[in-house]
């Protein structure tokens, strides 16, 4: 096993499965990348120092930057592609757990945790203890947090939660509309698909919803993402739902077994890959067909918590094309050409001057006999 990331290619998949060796918190460890290319055989790992617990919330920018969190020690990590680790020290101290872009550059932050306290069935099965945030005396609020390009905070909007089972969750998964305008978003666990509007800084009404009593087991959301043809794909646990903007669900790809919680995909929209927190398995499935062409194993469970897919960078600038040899010549021969389009406005002005010259010889008639005049009298002095 390689101990460093190899350099980013196009469809490079790269997993968040932290290394759990604490026995007494079965959210600790040390912190793990695994870099898988498209067909999900692994290239690399990179083991970060700055995590304690689950790394997750996998996401690349417009750069081509792998951004990475870990809720638990407030930690908001940017992977460079020449493998560099950049701490986002200047950023809130927060729970943090997953980025969302803007066409602007700015960057939306979703907060994990939300409010103090968390529901005693819940306490009484965790083997995990949550902080809350530095100077608080809670948690934290489940906001939506948005940054400008360069890291400066422009807003808090005040997202509504449901907590999840446990009643602490936050914004645990979101997705950005693609015209940008809307967050659709969740409290996993949870049994409501909600929205925002970030232009008028509103709740909206869900996308989807559930109220208990369930038939069978209970409704569950957990990650999501949108596809390039607009459709949202949202991961209920056993299936990825495709979500249209009505809130109906279109379409249904069943997945085997439970604990199917981050989802990323493809540019182009054909594939999807999605994990499982509960057995560490990664799946590419194709979105036509349902059908799952490819699967991988971190060998580690219940600590798969996020993946990405390199697709590149945005807007980097392209490359010109050479131009070809008869191109060239044109191109040499410009001068050339405006030096001839001058030579003939120079001509064309003189042209148009000399009509004004011509009374000029009259002038100097009229002197002429003021100077014959002039000569008679000096003829008379003399």
């Amino acid at each position: 096993m390689s101990e460093t990331l190899k350099p980013f290619a196009r469809g490079d998949v790269f997993v968040g499965a932290t290394e759990l060796n604490d026995p007494l918190d079965d959210h600790a460890g040390r912190g793990r990348i695994i870099q898988y290319d498209a067909n999900l055989r692994q290239k690399g790992v990179l083991w970060l120092g700055a995590t304690s617990h689950l790394v997750g919330g996998l996401n690349f920018d417009a750069r081509g930057v792998l951004w990475a969190f870990d809720s638990h020690a407030f930690v908001v990590l940017n992977i460079h592609p020449d493998g560099r680790v950049q701490i986002r020290d200047e950023l809130p101290t927060r729970a943090f757990s997953h980025v969302n872009f803007g066409q602007d550059g700015s960057f939306y932050l979703g907060e994990h945790l939300v409010g103090d306290t968390i529901r005693p069935e819940v306490v009484a099965r965790m083997k995990t203890k949550l902080a809350f945030f530095p100077g608080g005396d809670r948690y934290g609020d489940g906001h939506l947090w948005h940054f400008s390009a360069g890291g400066k905070l422009l807003r808090e909007h005040a997202t509504q939660t449901h907590g999840g089972m446990g009643g602490f969750l936050g914004i645990t998964g979101s997705a950005l509309s693609p015209d940008g305008r809307t967050l659709a978003y969740c409290s996993e666990t949870g049994p409501r698909l909600m929205r925002y509007d970030l232009v008028n800084d509103r709740q909206l009404p869900d996308l989807q919803s559930f109220q208990p009593p369930f038939q069978g087991p209970p409704e569950m959301f957990f990650g999501m993402a949108y596809g390039p043809d607009g459709a949202l794909h949202v991961l209920r646990g056993a299936r990825i739902d495709v979500v249209n903007g009505d809130g109906r669900t279109v379409r249904s790809i069943p997945l085997e077994g439970f604990g199917w919680a981050t989802i990323a995909i493809t540019a182009d929209g054909r594939f999807a890959y999605a994990g499982s927190f509960f057995s560490g398995q990664i799946v590419k499935v194709s979105l036509a067909s349902g059908a799952v062409v490819h699967a991988a194993n971190t060998g580690q469970a219940r600590s798969l918590a996020g993946i990405a897919v390199y697709a590149g960078k945005a807007g980097a600038p392209r490359r010109k094309k050479k131009q070809p040899a008869a191109t060239k010549k044109v191109a040499a021969k410009k001068p050339v050409a405006a030096k001839k389009k001058v030579a003939a406005k120079k001509k064309a002005a003189a042209k148009k001057k000399a009509p004004a010259k011509k009374p000029a010889p009259a002038k100097r008639k009229a002197p002429v006999k003021r100077t014959r005049r002039t000569s008679k009298r000096r003829s008379t002095r003399r």
